[in-house]
């Protein structure tokens, strides 16, 4: 008997390859939806990453905004603002006064004795500032001002016979001797001086010879305040007058250091700018990964709803 085999013979093998495709097809989708995963949690990760960066960047500009960082430049002249040099000296008298170059003072001619007063000076009466009771006498005397020629003032002053130990006199310098000329109210002016600028003494029977150097430093409302750095070296006198003497010579020199002016000031190191680029490079990146993580999610859900559209499909073949 011969037996036909019918169409419906095949439902087998055709149930046997609808069991292993939709297999290999769920495989693809799990992989799929776990590397979508894995990029989910990338993305997080990225995102925490930009916000630590975003604290840590607005943290820095914070820090270097309390914290400026100092700079200091130097100017070269050839000529400065000639200072003025306020001297204190009590009992003692000035016997010379005179401008020099080159670094080069002559001998000494009759020490002791009043000589040539080629400097500019002026003597000013005015109370302590400290006090507001004492009256103090200061001699005020234009320094030197060629610091490409070496220009030096060297000044000679005398005191007789004291009661004190020790004897010195004071001094303090100031920016500008024209500026003291050209006070209206020279008191007041000296008063702030000596409540700005620290004062200095010289021995006597020595020759100091003092250097300086001008710092200027500029704060923070724009204003400019001005200091007086020095480097003194000192020189015993030889006394060779015939007779011993009971009194004091002092011997002073002023010359400038450097022709260079040194400008000190706080720079803020932070820029706005720059943070502001930073800070909208990470926020774009955040937007372009939180773009990226939407449609992944997207994806995810619509190979989901595939998966189960298929597998009822494969339910509803097999029932």
């Amino acid at each position: 008997m011969e037996v036909h085999e019918d169409a419906s013979s095949v439902i087998l093998p055709d149930g046997e390859l609808g069991t292993t495709t939709p297999f290999l097809r769920f495989s693809k989708t799990c992989l799929k939806n776990v590397f979508s995963v894995i990029l989910l949690f990338m993305y997080l990760l990225l995102m925490a990453v930009a916000v630590f960066l975003v604290y840590q960047t607005i943290s820095d500009f914070r820090e270097k905004l309390k914290h400026p960082v100092m700079s200091v430049t130097y100017k070269e002249v050839s000529l400065y603002d000639a200072p003025g040099i306020a001297f204190y000296p009590g009992k003692a008298r000035l016997l010379s006064c005179k401008h020099h170059y080159y670094d080069h003072i002559p001998p000494l001619i009759n020490p002791g004795q009043p000589g040539h007063i080629e400097c500019t000076t002026q003597r000013i009466n005015y109370t302590d500032p400290f006090t507001n009771q004492t009256m103090k006498y200061a001699l005020v005397v234009q320094g030197p001002r060629d610091v490409k020629k070496k220009e030096l003032v060297f000044l000679q002053f005398h005191l007789n016979e004291t009661d004190q130990d020790f004897s010195a006199i004071d001094y303090l310098l100031f920016s500008s001797f024209q500026e003291f000329v050209n006070s209206p109210e020279k008191e007041k002016f000296m008063k702030d001086c000596e409540s700005s600028y620290s004062s200095w003494k010289f021995s006597g029977g020595f020759r100091t010879w003092v250097k300086m150097s001008l710092v200027k430093t500029k704060e923070e409302d724009g204003s400019e305040t001005v200091e007086f750095k020095q480097e003194t070296s000192v020189v015993n006198y030889i006394d060779q007058r015939t007779k011993p003497r009971s009194d004091q010579l002092f011997f002073v020199v002023f010359e400038w250091k450097d022709p260079f002016i040194q400008t000190v000031q706080d720079i803020i190191t932070a820029n706005p700018w720059n943070m502001i680029a930073l800070l909208c490079g990470i926020f774009l990146a955040l937007f372009k990964a939180a773009d990226f993580a939407k449609l992944s999610v997207k994806w995810m859900i619509k190979i989901r709803k595939r998966h189960l559209k298929r597998s009822r499909q494969v339910m509803n073949h097999i029932s």
